[in-house]
Protein backbone atom coordinates (compact mmCIF):
# COMPACT_ATOMS: atom_id res chain seq x y z
CA UNK A 1 0.00 0.00 0.00
CA UNK A 2 1.47 3.38 -1.14
CA UNK A 3 1.56 6.18 1.40
CA UNK A 4 1.04 9.72 -0.07
CA UNK A 5 2.96 12.52 1.62
CA UNK A 6 0.26 15.25 1.72
CA UNK A 7 2.63 17.67 3.35
CA UNK A 8 4.94 17.52 0.35
CA UNK A 9 2.08 18.19 -2.14
CA UNK A 10 0.75 21.09 -0.02
CA UNK A 11 4.18 22.69 -0.16
CA UNK A 12 4.38 22.30 -3.95
CA UNK A 13 0.85 23.74 -4.33
CA UNK A 14 1.75 26.80 -2.24
CA UNK A 15 4.87 27.42 -4.34
CA UNK A 16 2.79 27.14 -7.55
CA UNK A 17 0.18 29.61 -6.31
CA UNK A 18 2.90 32.06 -5.28
CA UNK A 19 4.47 31.95 -8.75
CA UNK A 20 1.07 32.59 -10.42
CA UNK A 21 0.39 35.55 -8.10
CA UNK A 22 3.81 37.08 -8.70
CA UNK A 23 3.38 36.69 -12.49
CA UNK A 24 -0.10 38.26 -12.36
CA UNK A 25 1.08 41.23 -10.30
CA UNK A 26 3.95 41.73 -12.74
CA UNK A 27 1.50 41.96 -15.66
CA UNK A 28 -0.69 44.47 -13.80
CA UNK A 29 2.34 46.60 -13.01
CA UNK A 30 3.39 47.08 -16.65
CA UNK A 31 0.09 47.04 -18.54
CA UNK A 32 -2.08 50.05 -19.50
CA UNK A 33 -5.79 50.02 -20.07
CA UNK A 34 -7.89 52.75 -21.66
CA UNK A 35 -11.66 52.98 -21.62
CA UNK A 36 -13.11 53.28 -25.13
CA UNK A 37 -14.67 56.68 -25.82
CA UNK A 38 -17.08 57.64 -28.58
CA UNK A 39 -16.63 60.33 -31.20
CA UNK A 40 -19.07 63.23 -31.41
CA UNK A 41 -19.51 65.88 -34.09
CA UNK A 42 -18.32 69.47 -33.59
CA UNK A 43 -19.76 72.55 -35.28
CA UNK A 44 -16.47 73.89 -36.67
CA UNK A 45 -13.72 72.60 -38.91
CA UNK A 46 -10.66 74.65 -37.98
CA UNK A 47 -8.97 75.39 -34.67
CA UNK A 48 -6.38 77.97 -33.62
CA UNK A 49 -3.72 76.76 -31.18
CA UNK A 50 -3.55 78.96 -28.05
CA UNK A 51 -0.80 77.14 -26.11
CA UNK A 52 2.85 78.04 -26.71
CA UNK A 53 3.50 74.41 -27.65
CA UNK A 54 0.68 71.89 -27.93
CA UNK A 55 1.27 68.14 -27.81
CA UNK A 56 -0.51 65.98 -30.36
CA UNK A 57 -1.01 62.54 -28.86
CA UNK A 58 -1.85 59.14 -30.31
CA UNK A 59 -5.06 59.02 -28.26
CA UNK A 60 -7.38 61.19 -26.14
CA UNK A 61 -5.44 61.16 -22.88
CA UNK A 62 -2.09 62.25 -21.46
CA UNK A 63 -1.39 58.53 -21.05
CA UNK A 64 -0.89 58.27 -24.82
CA UNK A 65 2.41 59.01 -26.53
CA UNK A 66 3.20 62.40 -28.07
CA UNK A 67 3.45 61.98 -31.86
CA UNK A 68 3.88 65.64 -32.89
CA UNK A 69 3.70 69.21 -31.63
CA UNK A 70 2.15 72.42 -32.94
CA UNK A 71 2.96 75.98 -31.94
CA UNK A 72 0.82 78.90 -30.87
CA UNK A 73 -1.31 80.56 -33.60
CA UNK A 74 -0.98 77.57 -35.94
CA UNK A 75 -4.14 76.16 -37.53
CA UNK A 76 -5.28 72.57 -37.18
CA UNK A 77 -8.14 70.74 -38.88
CA UNK A 78 -10.74 69.39 -36.47
CA UNK A 79 -12.57 66.17 -37.34
CA UNK A 80 -14.48 65.36 -34.14
CA UNK A 81 -14.54 65.52 -30.38
CA UNK A 82 -13.80 62.69 -27.99
CA UNK A 83 -14.36 63.47 -24.32
CA UNK A 84 -12.42 66.66 -23.59
CA UNK A 85 -10.16 66.12 -26.62
CA UNK A 86 -10.31 66.92 -30.35
CA UNK A 87 -9.33 64.50 -33.10
CA UNK A 88 -7.20 66.56 -35.47
CA UNK A 89 -5.02 66.58 -38.56
CA UNK A 90 -1.89 68.73 -38.68
CA UNK A 91 0.83 69.48 -41.19
CA UNK A 92 2.74 66.34 -42.15
CA UNK A 93 -0.52 64.36 -42.28
CA UNK A 94 -0.38 63.47 -38.59
CA UNK A 95 -3.72 62.37 -37.15
CA UNK A 96 -3.98 62.57 -33.38
CA UNK A 97 -5.69 64.07 -30.36
CA UNK A 98 -5.21 67.42 -28.62
CA UNK A 99 -6.69 68.85 -25.44
CA UNK A 100 -9.67 71.12 -26.06
CA UNK A 101 -8.32 73.56 -23.45
CA UNK A 102 -5.68 74.81 -25.88
CA UNK A 103 -7.66 75.08 -29.13
CA UNK A 104 -9.92 77.97 -30.13
CA UNK A 105 -12.73 77.11 -32.59
CA UNK A 106 -12.71 79.67 -35.39
CA UNK A 107 -14.99 78.42 -38.14
CA UNK A 108 -18.49 76.94 -38.23
CA UNK A 109 -18.99 74.03 -40.63
CA UNK A 110 -20.74 74.68 -43.94
CA UNK A 111 -21.33 72.53 -46.99
CA UNK A 112 -18.25 73.34 -49.05
CA UNK A 113 -19.34 71.43 -52.11
CA UNK A 114 -19.53 73.43 -55.33
CA UNK A 115 -22.03 72.39 -57.94
CA UNK A 116 -25.05 73.46 -59.92
CA UNK A 117 -25.43 76.85 -61.59
CA UNK A 118 -27.49 80.01 -61.65
CA UNK A 119 -29.37 81.31 -64.69
CA UNK A 120 -26.32 83.26 -65.80
CA UNK A 121 -24.20 80.11 -65.79
CA UNK A 122 -22.25 81.09 -62.66
CA UNK A 123 -21.11 78.43 -60.22
CA UNK A 124 -23.45 78.04 -57.25
CA UNK A 125 -22.08 76.95 -53.87
CA UNK A 126 -24.04 75.78 -50.85
CA UNK A 127 -21.41 77.60 -48.75
CA UNK A 128 -22.62 80.98 -50.04
CA UNK A 129 -25.21 82.98 -48.14
CA UNK A 130 -27.80 84.90 -50.21
CA UNK A 131 -25.74 88.10 -49.81
CA UNK A 132 -22.57 86.33 -50.88
CA UNK A 133 -24.31 84.73 -53.85
CA UNK A 134 -25.60 88.12 -55.02
CA UNK A 135 -22.15 89.70 -54.78
CA UNK A 136 -20.69 86.70 -56.62
CA UNK A 137 -23.22 87.10 -59.44
CA UNK A 138 -22.66 90.87 -59.66
CA UNK A 139 -18.89 90.40 -59.88
CA UNK A 140 -19.18 87.79 -62.62
CA UNK A 141 -21.62 90.02 -64.50
CA UNK A 142 -18.92 92.68 -64.61
CA UNK A 143 -16.35 90.17 -65.82
CA UNK A 144 -18.56 88.69 -68.54
CA UNK A 145 -19.53 92.18 -69.74
CA UNK A 146 -15.84 92.92 -70.15
CA UNK A 147 -15.12 89.76 -72.13
CA UNK A 148 -13.67 87.72 -69.26
CA UNK A 149 -14.60 84.25 -68.05
CA UNK A 150 -16.69 83.99 -64.87
CA UNK A 151 -14.92 83.18 -61.62
CA UNK A 152 -15.57 79.89 -59.84
CA UNK A 153 -15.98 79.50 -56.10
CA UNK A 154 -13.13 77.62 -54.46
CA UNK A 155 -14.35 76.13 -51.17
CA UNK A 156 -11.06 76.76 -49.34
CA UNK A 157 -10.72 80.34 -50.61
CA UNK A 158 -14.38 80.86 -49.69
CA UNK A 159 -13.64 79.68 -46.16
CA UNK A 160 -10.80 82.20 -45.82
CA UNK A 161 -12.96 85.09 -47.10
CA UNK A 162 -15.72 84.28 -44.60
CA UNK A 163 -13.26 84.01 -41.70
CA UNK A 164 -11.60 87.31 -42.66
CA UNK A 165 -14.96 89.11 -42.88
CA UNK A 166 -16.01 87.78 -39.47
CA UNK A 167 -12.61 88.71 -38.02
CA UNK A 168 -12.98 92.30 -39.26
CA UNK A 169 -16.35 92.61 -37.49
CA UNK A 170 -15.36 90.74 -34.31
CA UNK A 171 -12.04 92.58 -33.91
CA UNK A 172 -13.50 95.94 -35.04
CA UNK A 173 -11.00 96.91 -37.73
CA UNK A 174 -11.08 97.70 -41.45
CA UNK A 175 -7.84 96.74 -43.14
CA UNK A 176 -6.24 94.20 -45.43
CA UNK A 177 -3.87 93.39 -42.57
CA UNK A 178 -5.58 91.43 -39.81
CA UNK A 179 -4.28 91.57 -36.22
CA UNK A 180 -5.22 87.90 -36.03
CA UNK A 181 -4.13 86.48 -39.39
CA UNK A 182 -1.73 89.03 -40.91
CA UNK A 183 -1.87 89.92 -44.61
CA UNK A 184 -4.20 88.16 -47.08
CA UNK A 185 -1.19 86.20 -48.31
CA UNK A 186 -0.18 85.22 -44.78
CA UNK A 187 -3.71 83.99 -44.24
CA UNK A 188 -3.83 81.92 -47.44
CA UNK A 189 -0.47 80.38 -46.57
CA UNK A 190 -1.56 79.65 -43.00
CA UNK A 191 -4.59 77.76 -44.29
CA UNK A 192 -2.32 75.77 -46.62
CA UNK A 193 -3.98 77.06 -49.79
CA UNK A 194 -1.84 76.78 -52.93
CA UNK A 195 -2.07 79.56 -55.51
CA UNK A 196 -0.02 81.27 -58.19
CA UNK A 197 -1.26 84.80 -57.48
CA UNK A 198 -3.92 86.33 -55.26
CA UNK A 199 -5.61 89.58 -54.27
CA UNK A 200 -8.24 90.85 -51.84
CA UNK A 201 -11.00 93.47 -52.03
CA UNK A 202 -12.74 94.71 -48.87
CA UNK A 203 -15.69 97.05 -48.39
CA UNK A 204 -18.08 98.35 -45.76
CA UNK A 205 -21.57 99.10 -47.05
CA UNK A 206 -25.27 98.50 -46.39
CA UNK A 207 -26.02 97.30 -49.95
CA UNK A 208 -24.56 94.51 -52.07
CA UNK A 209 -25.02 96.51 -55.28
CA UNK A 210 -23.48 99.61 -53.71
CA UNK A 211 -20.45 97.63 -52.48
CA UNK A 212 -19.75 96.21 -55.94
CA UNK A 213 -20.31 99.63 -57.56
CA UNK A 214 -17.83 101.18 -55.13
CA UNK A 215 -15.27 98.56 -56.10
CA UNK A 216 -15.86 99.18 -59.79
CA UNK A 217 -15.38 102.94 -59.25
CA UNK A 218 -12.00 102.33 -57.58
CA UNK A 219 -9.10 101.69 -59.95
CA UNK A 220 -7.32 99.18 -57.70
CA UNK A 221 -10.43 97.20 -56.79
CA UNK A 222 -11.67 97.21 -60.38
CA UNK A 223 -8.30 95.91 -61.56
CA UNK A 224 -8.67 92.90 -59.26
CA UNK A 225 -12.22 92.19 -60.45
CA UNK A 226 -11.24 92.41 -64.12
CA UNK A 227 -7.92 90.59 -63.85
CA UNK A 228 -8.06 87.74 -66.36
CA UNK A 229 -5.46 85.71 -64.48
CA UNK A 230 -7.79 85.05 -61.58
CA UNK A 231 -10.05 82.04 -62.02
CA UNK A 232 -11.23 81.32 -58.47
CA UNK A 233 -12.74 83.40 -55.70
CA UNK A 234 -14.26 83.38 -52.24
CA UNK A 235 -16.68 85.96 -50.84
CA UNK A 236 -17.52 86.75 -47.23
CA UNK A 237 -20.37 89.05 -46.19
CA UNK A 238 -21.00 89.60 -42.48
CA UNK A 239 -23.41 92.00 -40.76
CA UNK A 240 -21.60 94.92 -39.14
CA UNK A 241 -22.84 97.44 -36.54
CA UNK A 242 -20.48 100.03 -38.07
CA UNK A 243 -21.03 99.66 -41.81
CA UNK A 244 -24.19 97.64 -42.15
CA UNK A 245 -22.21 94.82 -43.79
CA UNK A 246 -18.54 94.01 -44.23
CA UNK A 247 -17.44 92.52 -47.55
CA UNK A 248 -14.34 90.49 -48.32
CA UNK A 249 -13.55 89.05 -51.74
CA UNK A 250 -10.43 86.95 -52.21
CA UNK A 251 -9.20 86.28 -55.76
CA UNK A 252 -6.86 83.42 -56.66
CA UNK A 253 -5.08 82.11 -59.70
CA UNK A 254 -4.65 78.34 -59.60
Amino acid sequence: MRVINLGKYKKILKIGISIVLIFSIGILAVSKTFAMQHYYEVDFATGLVTADLLNVRSGPSTEYDVIAQVRKNEYIRIFAGMGSWYIVQIEGDYIGAVSQKYVKPIYPNTNNSVGGSSNSGNTMSAALTPDEQEVFDLINEQRVNNGLTALKVDSEVQRVAKIKAQDMVSSNYFSHNSPTYGSPFDMLNSFKISYKSAAENIAGNSSNHAAVNAWMNSAGHKANILNGLYNYTGIGVVNSPTYGKVYVQVFAQK
